[in-house]
């Protein structure tokens, strides 16, 4: 990238001689390339960025509100999900599209009445999950068992009650991950398998839509559901179907491993659990399962969620592309630039996080966290391009980890090495396996 015209120094940064892939794989993925190069480089980094060219990363939150307002992102590094979308990439449409559909999502996604809707529905799930662990002989996989509940729920929540007529909840959770894992496949028995589960994931899509047309006008439809706020909102069914599928993929592991990570740092810090653990007794009493209104009672328990997405952010990193010349400190980006956000990179900045590398769920009181600029911590991302489903993915991890916690110890089986890689989500490379301690046979759910 050259000076920029104004005098404005270069940008520093590796010798972009190649895509940057070999660097990124040295590194063992690009969330720790990110960390490399921030330690060596500053806040503000030029780098080859496999699939993009020359980008810039940002791991300065005051320098990142420059970039807050971005509402478009780099069409060529999100192509790979365009096979699943009939109506428009959903993560790159423009941003005339992109608000109004936003605004529709925000309205289910983020807002109270949708999330009560659903809680006894997601009660219900991790409840099923939690008998299964009590019944278990063994170390648990947190990742695996997670991340599955995490997609039924999304399943549910997505497709509403109209999952039961169009379709078995398992076999949307089996088509998804079938989906998911081979959908990229170029030829053979892969890219079939994977072109057949998404056409019944669209056909299941397509039946929930016709039920709602069936049941519900416009005028009566049920805005804590999310197909009917689409269809309300005059949205196409190949939008529709393209939101629900996406909604899913979102949220697909991206609540499951957050809570995964978060119940490995509580195996780790027993004093912090043992903290989280008086805090239900005291919020819960003798009830196994929260109800909606005592979330906002569990302080604690939310700034050790908060502070576990610090240190793992389920998704480490995002990207922009500058729609006009941005000022960065010293420093001018040409519209047109890819900006990176390396959301790991930022939340283990040591100028706005101390000691970053140790657990303290101290860092979220209100007064720390008034203390910090807002881009300090962006798990969901920044701008008008965020997580759109962050409220709700919050309420599910709060919901699980209370559950859990309120049966349940955590032990970490001597000698595991747990090791963050890139898959989709930032994953443990072998799972994270803990051993279970029914914390006090009068917690256990009663018949």
């Amino acid at each position: 990238m050259p000076s920029h015209s104004s005098g404005h120094p270069q940008i520093p940064g590796p010798s972009a001689l190649d895509d940057g892939a070999e660097a990124v794989a040295a590194a063992g993925g690009l969330h720790n390339y990110q960390l490399q190069l921030h330690a060596e480089y500053g806040s503000v980094v030029r780098f080859p960025l496999p699939g993009a060219g020359a980008a810039v990363s940002i791991a300065d939150p005051v320098l990142l509100e420059a970039t807050a307002k971005i509402n478009k992102r780099p069409e060529k590094l999100f192509e790979f999900l365009a096979p699943l979308q009939e109506a428009g990439n959903l993560q790159t449409i423009p941003a005339d599209e992109h608000g109004p559909w936003r605004r529709v999502m925000l309205s289910v996604l983020a807002g109270r009445p949708s999330h009560e809707a659903h809680f006894a529905q997601f009660a219900a799930l991790t409840t099923e999950l939690a008998d299964r662990w009590a019944g278990q002989d063994g170390p648990i996989s947190l990742q695996k068992d997670l991340s599955e509940l995490s997609l039924h729920m999304i399943c549910q929540y997505a497709l509403g009650g109209g999952l039961e007529s169009a379709g078995s909840a398992g076999r949307v959770v089996s088509a998804f991950e079938t989906v998911l894992t081979e959908f990229m496949s170029q030829e053979g028995p892969g890219k079939d398998r994977a072109d057949e589960a998404l056409a019944y994931l669209r056909a299941t899509v397509d039946k929930v839509l016709a039920a709602h047309r069936e049941r519900d006008t416009a005028e009566q439809a049920d805005r804590s559901d999310l197909i009917a706020a689409l269809l309300a909102a005059g949205e196409s069914p190949a939008r529709i179907r393209d939101t629900v599928l996406m909604t899913m993929l979102a949220a697909h592991h991206t609540t499951g491993v957050a809570i995964s990570w978060t119940l490995y740092l509580l195996a780790k810090h027993p004093d912090a659990a043992a903290r989280v653990a008086k805090e239900l007794d005291d919020v819960l009493g003798d009830r196994a399962v929260p109800e909606y209104g005592d979330l906002k009672r569990l302080t604690y328990l939310d700034m050790v969620l908060r502070e576990a997405m610090r240190l793992y952010p389920p998704g480490p990193y995002g990207a922009r592309e500058a729609t006009e010349d941005l000022v960065l400190g010293d420093y001018t980006v040409p519209a047109g630039t890819t900006i990176f956000y390396p959301f790991w990179a930022v939340h283990m900045n040591p100028e706005y996080w101390p000691d970053p590398q140790v657990f303290d769920p101290e860092r979220f009181t209100p007064e720390a966290s008034a203390k910090r600029p807002r881009l300090a911590y962006i798990p969901f991302g920044i701008g008008p391009r965020s997580c759109e489903g962050a409220v709700l993915a919050t309420v599910e991890a709060e919901l699980v980890l209370a559950s859990l916690l309120k049966r349940f110890r955590l032990e970490l089986p001597a000698g595991q090495t747990v090791t963050p890689i890139e898959r989709f989500v930032l994953w443990a490379a072998e799972d994270i396996h803990v051993t279970l301690t029914p914390r006090d046979p009068a917690n256990s759910p009663r018949t």
